[in-house]
Order: structure tokens, then sequence, then C-alpha cells
């Protein structure tokens, strides 16, 4: 490993903590974009294996994603670099709307911004998951795994079920033969102001029990803060996902956001620490085990059918974000644009996320 390692996992994971508006999907296909295309840390095969093993994990899978990603560039040092990296330009930005809200009770939603990027980042993910999927789709009855998945986005079902279901199913075909056997068996894979102590501990556990969106995350909160805690209103909760889901990066620095109304600044830290510091240590674990699951005739088909399933569900997210983002003719036109261009040049997708945010402003000046 290169001294400059560090420092390379710095540049990129600031960039995309600044750029990756839109959320998971968004994310995934930014990371590929770096990771795979651009700087060929790892190739897409190895790209797939972890992005279906941080699948199945609690907390921000894509924010996993790019940490296990910054370990296998550079180390210990480049997963806390990485991590950090990816996760501070979102927390900064929404400790100014948390301040902002407290001081005048509004928080602004970027709509110019949003208005003219996210018709461009639904085609950077349109591109990555076709590509990814060529990868994926190694027999063509995984297009049915995928496509269920899909179908089960769109149904609602938990994402969870459908990534096991997936797993499952694949392990299931692969090792028929061995499961004909008398012996065969699958392993089991295992509104007062609150001390800091106890926001920690209330985050930490939110960063181990939640999968999947911004939108399971509202539920917790909800759960825990209004109804067993009374620390926020169901109005605060939900200003403070709206904050979330309108910057770049992770969703989760919604935490950053709860953490300023429970106790100002210290709490905001306090709680962005508490609920991504699981994710730190549980990309450790699939990071060492990635390549005894490659070399297992169980693990290996069941993590092949959950990276399926995971891509059907990026899919779905992908056809949800276009349905929001593609809304009139100039949307249209951003998306068409950005599509082509990636397709024919492969630009870095800042060279198109800048123009169209200025698109976006005028825009919204305009009108």
């Amino acid at each position: 490993m290169t001294r400059g390692a560090v420092g390379e996992v710095a540049a990129v994971m600031s960039k995309l903590g600044l750029i990756a508006f839109g959320g998971p999907a968004v994310h995934v296909a930014m990371l590929r974009e770096e990771a795979v295309r651009r700087r060929h840390w790892i190739d897409d095969q190895e790209f797939l294996d972890l992005f279906g093993a941080v699948s199945i994990l609690p907390g921000p899978s894509s924010t996993q994603l790019a940490m296990v990603l910054s370990r296998r560039r550079a180390g210990w040092r480049g997963l806390i670099v990485g991590g950090t990296c990816f996760i501070a330009p979102a927390m900064s930005i929404v400790l100014v709307l948390a301040w902002l809200y407290v001081r005048y009770r509004t928080t602004p939603t970027g709509g110019g911004v949003l208005y003219g990027v996210e018709p461009v980042v639904v085609a950077v993910v349109a591109v990555a998951l076709f590509e990814l999927g060529r990868t994926a789709v190694k027999r063509w009855w995984f297009v049915l795994i995928g496509a269920g998945a899909l179908g089960a986005y769109l149904a609602h079902v938990n994402v969870l079920i459908a990534l096991l279901v997936g797993g499952i199913v694949v392990a299931l075909v692969d090792n028929r033969a061995r499961l004909s056997g008398a012996h065969a068996f699958f392993p089991v894979l295992a509104l007062a102001r609150p001390r800091p102590l106890s926001v920690f501990a209330e985050f930490t556990k939110l960063g181990v029990v939640v999968f999947g969106s911004g939108y399971v995350l509202l539920a917790f909160l909800r759960t825990d803060l209004v109804s067993h805690l009374h620390w926020l209103t169901t109005k605060e909760v939900l200003d403070a996902v709206a904050a979330g889901q309108v910057t770049p990066g992770p969703v989760f620095t919604t935490a950053t956001f709860v953490g300023y109304l429970i106790g100002g600044w210290p709490a905001a830290l306090v709680a962005t620490a508490g609920i991504f510091f699981p994710s730190f240590l549980m990309v450790t674990g699939v990071e060492r085990v990635i390549g005894r699951i490659r070399n297992s005739p169980i693990l290996a088909p069941a993590l092949q059918g959950i990276t399926v399933a995971a891509l059907g569900l990026m899919a779905g997210v992908t056809f949800d974000l276009g349905r929001k983002a593609i809304s009139d003719p100039l949307t249209v036109v951003l998306a068409v644009l950005a599509l082509t261009i990636l397709l024919w040049k492969r630009p870095n997708a800042l060279w198109l996320i800048v123009p169209a945010a200025a698109i976006g402003i005028v825009h919204s000046i305009v009108h």
C-alpha cells in the first residue's frame, strides 16, 4: 500500500460526500464509478461481492460500502479516513440546516439544486445498474430473482426479506445434490435534555437495528424518540428526515439534525458518532470473511442471490427516483442528455452534476 492511498481515499470520499445527491442507489453507482471504472481499486465482481455482503447488514449500506472500499484501498487508516470523509460533508450541511431550523423554524429544501441534479443522478444510476447487472446476472434465471426483488420493493415488502429469499434460492439450487443427502444442513449465520451517554446509546442502537432506507429510520425515530423517550415531537422528526433526504451523502446524517434538536452541537456530534459507529465495526467483519464466503459451496451462491436481489431493489429505488425527478420537459432533456453523455464519453459525474445544479437554481429563480 502506498502512502498516497490514504490521501486518495480521502479525496474520493470527500468528493462523493459533497455531490452524491439521491440516496443509497446513487452512492452505489458513484462508488462503482470511482473505485472500479476510474481508479481500478477492485474489479466489478469483487465490487458486487462487497455490495451484496453489506446489503444484509443493518445500518446505512451504501456508507458501509464506502467504508469497506476505503479499507480495501488503504487499510485501517483508509477505513477511518474514508468513512469519516464520506459522512462529514453531509453532517456539516445538516448541522447548518438544524441551526437554521432552530433559529427560524424552517428547513431550506434546496429545491432548485435537486430539480437539476436528480434527473442526472437517475441517468448515472441507470448506467451503473446496467453494467453491474451484466456482471451479476451469470445465469438467465437470475433475472427472475432481480425481477422478484423489484416486485417486492414496489409492493413495499421489507427489503431484508427480498435479499434473504434471493440468497436462499440460489444456495438451494446450487446445492440441490448436496441437500438430497439425509444429513444436509444449513449453518446459522450468525423534551428533556438527555445526557450525552444516553444519546450515544440510543443512536448506536439505531445503527445496529435499522435496516433499509431513511423511511425505515423515520419509523424507528418516531417510535423511540417521540413515543418512548419524549425527546422530540413528530413534526421535528419529520423535519429532520426531510433535511437528511435533501443533502448529499448518507441519509443517516438525519441523526445529526435530531441530535442538534435534542442538545445542540455536542448532542449532534454524539448522535452522528453513535449511529455510524456500528458500521465501522461491522464492515471490518465483512472484509475479513468475504474470502471465506466466496469459497463456501453454500454461502457463495447465497451471496450471488443476495447481490442480484440487491440490484433488483436498486432498480426499484431508481424507478421511484425517476418518477419524482423527471417531471417536465426540462428534466426529461436533462436525463436524456446525461444518459447520452455517460454512454458516449463516460465523464466524471461531477462534470454533469455541477452544471445540472446551476440549471436547477436558474430554473427556481425564473419560476
